[in-house]
C-alpha cells in the first residue's frame, strides 16, 4: 500500500525530519505541534534542509514544490483522511498514550498509527487504541534526512499486513527497513548501541578520557561520521536518558541504567544543542564553541 498522505505529531528534530523525507517522496504531510512558534521553526528548518539537498542535486524538485506538500496544523482534524499517522514526541509513556488515544479517535478506520519511539514497547501504545492490529513502530535515526536505516516494529497484535505496509512506506521514502519481529524494549539498534554509549559516558565520568578524545577515536578508529557525544548533543540528552530508562524499566537489566553523569546533566538542563550546553557547549547559531 502506497502512502499518499500522513499526519506527524511533533515538529522537533525527528518530526521535522520525517515530514521532510516524506514530502520529498511525494507524500502530503500534515505536521502538528502544540504551538505555532514551534511549527514555524520546524518549517524554516525543513526548508533549509531541503535547500541543501537541492543544491547538491540529491532531489529533482525545488524547495517550494517540496514545501507545498507540508501543511502545519495545531489540531488533529486533518488526521481524518490520512493513510498513516506517526507520533514523534519525547519518551514518556503517558504522553504517548494520550496522543495515541487522540489519533485513534481522529484517524479514519483504515489508517495505520505508528510511533517513532526508540525504546517503549509498541504493544503498550497499541493497547490504548481500538485498532491494535494497525499499530506499529517506525523508528527513524537522527538526523532523519541523512540516516538510511529505519526500524519497523511489530507489536503483539500487529498484523503481517501492517508490518508490510510499514516496510513499503520506508522503501517509498528511499530508506532501508530493518524488520523487528519481536516487541522488545530498545528494539535492535539501540539494544546494541546503548551499552557502548553508557560505557563511553562512564569513561568520561571516571576521568579516563574526554568527550573530545572518545569522539575522535570513534570517528577515526570505527569509521563513524559522528562520535557518541556529538550525536548525543544533536539528539538531546533528555531523549537519550528517556530511552535508556524505558529500556531499563522494561528489562530490569543494569546494563541499560543511565550513568550518574547523564542523569546530572539532564537534571541541570544541559540537554545538548537545543539548550546551548550538553556534552559540549554551543553558540547561538548552533555551532560548537572551541
Amino acid at each position: 500500500m502506497a502512502i499518499k498522505s500522513m499526519f506527524v505529531v511533533g515538529s522537533g528534530l525527528m518530526g521535522a525530519g520525517i515530514a521532510q523525507v516524506s514530502a520529498q517522496a511525494g507524500i502530503e504531510v500534515f505536521l502538528t505541534d502544540m504551538s505555532e512558534a514551534a511549527l514555524e521553526k520546524a518549517k524554516k528548518n525543513i526548508a533549509w534542509s531541503v535547500g541543501k539537498f537541492a543544491e547538491k542535486g540529491k532531489i529533482s524538485e525545488d524547495v517550494d514544490t517540496v514545501m507545498k506538500r507540508i501543511t502545519t496544523v495545531t489540531g488533529y482534524e486533518a488526521a481524518k483522511d490520512v493513510d498513516l499517522a506517526i507520533e514523534v514526541v519525547f519518551e514518556n509513556l503517558e504522553v504517548k498514550e494520550g496522543i495515541f488515544k487522540a489519533l485513534d479517535e481522529a484517524c479514519g478506520p483504515d489508517a495505520l498509527i505508528a510511533s517513532n519511539t526508540s525504546a517503549i514497547p509498541i504493544t503498550e501504545l497499541a493497547a490504548v487504541t481500538k485498532r491494535e492490529e494497525q499499530v506499529l513502530g517506525i523508528h527513524f535515526f537522527s538526523p532523519v534526512p541523512m540516516m538510511m536505516a529505519v526500524e519497523v516494529i511489530k507489536g503483539v497484535a500487529t498484523t503481517d499486513e501492517t508490518a508490510q505496509a510499514g516496510r513499503e512506506y520506508v522503501l517509498q521514502i528511499g530508506k532501508e527497513p530493518i524488520m523487528v519481529n519481536r516487541d522488545i524494549a530498545g528494539f535492535v539498534i539501540n539494544r546494541i548501541n546503548f551499552p557502548s554509549n553508557i560505557e563511553a559516558m562512564r569513561l568520561v565520568e571516571q576521568g579516563v578520557a574526554s568527550c573530545e578524545d572518545i569522539d575522535k577515536g570513534l570517528r577515526l578508529g570505527s569509521g563513524r561520521k559522528m562520535g557518541i557525544f556529538e550525536t548525543g548533543d544533536m539528539v538531546g540528552l533528555d531523549v537519550s536518558y528517556g530511552a535508556m530508562m524505558a529500556t531499563y524499566k522494561e528489562t530490569g537489566d543494569p546494563r541499560f541504567y543511565p550513568p550518574l553523569l547523564l542523569r546530572r546533566k539532564v537534571k541541570a538542563g544541559h540537554l545538548g544543542r537545543k539548550t546551548g550546553k550538553g556534552w559540549y557547549e554551543y553558540n547561538e547559531d548552533g555551532t560548537r564553541k572551541k
